[in-house]
């Protein structure tokens, strides 16, 4: 018999759309949680977000809502609004990234349900409107990223504050709810997308730098403060890494410069076990190493730093990683409805040895009758009589 996962017996409702809430909620339900998922009739913004699936259904959706049940209704109606309102007075715990509507407030919320836990995403504290994208540009992030010659600012791909945010709500919920566990007192916890990235840049000392009058450089590929930097090889392109002596002394012996490197040190008066020191001539250790790598192709680089502690890694591109999937132990088999077979991840969470495999996103609205009939024990006739109504979705 398996053991129950960490998280059986959580029910959470969540209102959410687009990436931080539902990476919460998934968070959560990768962990074992019953996190139904509130949509309006017809979906939520993010229904049909790119990427799409040939069949034209959002990858993004099915990516980011694994495991969970989904319920829709419509939220215009006082009707619907009560029903998610006795949702939440039933399972005690909601996240959501929704706008508030009437009955669904907070305080609403709490009046019927006094040990509520309600977790609240913003984007900013103020309650105004922000988004990954404009907190990075708000951030100085794309300032200090791209090549050092980029005059105009560079954003990035990765919406990384929405994954940290994501990972805050989840954190934030269990926190409220051990707390509850252990005093029987709800929580009320926001989170403000622009208060994550701040607390990021401060944390990582990028604000405090700032405050003592320095500037950091844009580097395109290199690192700040140490020696990092990608170099070209026969056939491809490589990102080399150095953060302790160890990994400078492997990296010269691996290469046969380490004479070379040592009347460089001679030369400079410098001293490469030295972070400071490798960052501030990074230029001249560039141009040393550089020819050892061109002359190699990437699997001559590998087997020359096999078995040395030397951080490296080939530039890879999304087609070519998707080829080697198979290989992956985090990625299973997913049948996913109107997606189709393809290979997607569990949890990175490694509870012992238990690595369960990722469960299919729901199909939008087809949890709707079970939830209303486990849940707030609505009897068939009441059910179907909302669906004529069009207070909840059709099947």
């Amino acid at each position: 018999m398996s053991e129950a996962p960490p998280l059986a017996g959580l029910r959470v409702v969540e209102l959410s759309s687009f990436v931080a809430a539902p990476l919460g909620g998934m968070t959560l339900a990768q962990l074992g949680a019953d996190v139904i998922r509130v949509d309006p009739v017809g979906g939520g913004p993010d229904i049909d977000r790119w990427p799409l699936a040939p069949s034209g259904r959002s990858l993004y959706w099915a990516g980011l809502n694994k495991g969970k049940r989904s319920v829709t209704v419509d939220l215009r109606s006082p009707e619907g609004r009560d029903l998610v309102a006795g949702l939440v007075k039933e399972c005690g715990v909601v996240l959501t990234n929704a706008p508030p509507r009437d009955g669904l407030t907070y305080e609403a919320l709490r009046e019927a349900r006094p040990d509520l836990i309600h977790v609240q995403l913003q984007g900013r504290r103020d309650g105004g409107n922000a988004v990954d994208y404009t907190v990075n540009a708000a951030m100085g992030f794309p300032s200090v990223t791209g090549p050092s010659d980029q005059a105009t600012p560079v954003n990035h791909a990765l919406p990384v504050w929405d994954v940290a945010c994501g990972l805050y709500l989840a954190i934030g919920l269990l926190a409220a709810e051990r707390h509850r566990l252990r005093t029987g007192e709800g929580q009320r916890i926001r989170v403000a997308l622009q208060d994550v990235a701040l607390a990021t840049a401060g944390n990582l000392g990028y604000l405090a730098e700032a405050q003592f009058g320095e500037a950091r450089p844009r580097l395109g590929n290199s690192v700040f403060g140490d020696f990092g930097r990608d170099f070209a090889t026969a056939d491809g392109r490589v990102m080399v890494v150095t953060l302790t002596p160890r990994h400078w002394r492997d990296l010269v012996e691996a290469t046969g410069l380490g004479e070379v490197t040592a009347a460089l040190e001679r030369a400079l008066d410098a001293d490469f076990r030295r972070a400071g020191d490798r960052y501030a001539y990074r230029e001249a250790l560039g141009g040393v190493l550089a020819p050892w790598f061109a002359s190699r192709t990437c699997e001559q680089v590998e087997d020359g730093l096999t078995g040395a502690s030397v951080l490296w890694s080939r530039y890879r591109g999304f087609a070519e990683i998707a080829r080697d999937l198979r290989a992956e132990p985090l990625m299973a088999r997913l049948d996913q409805p109107g997606v189709g077979p393809h290979l997607a991840p569990g949890s990175p969470l490694r509870l012992g040895e238990t690595s369960p495999d990722p469960c299919p996103a729901p199909t939008l609205g087809g949890h709707t009758d079970e939830v209303l009939r486990d849940v707030l024990s609505l009897p068939p006739d009441q059910i179907k009589e909302l669906r004529a109504q069009g207070r909840i979705g059709s099947l």
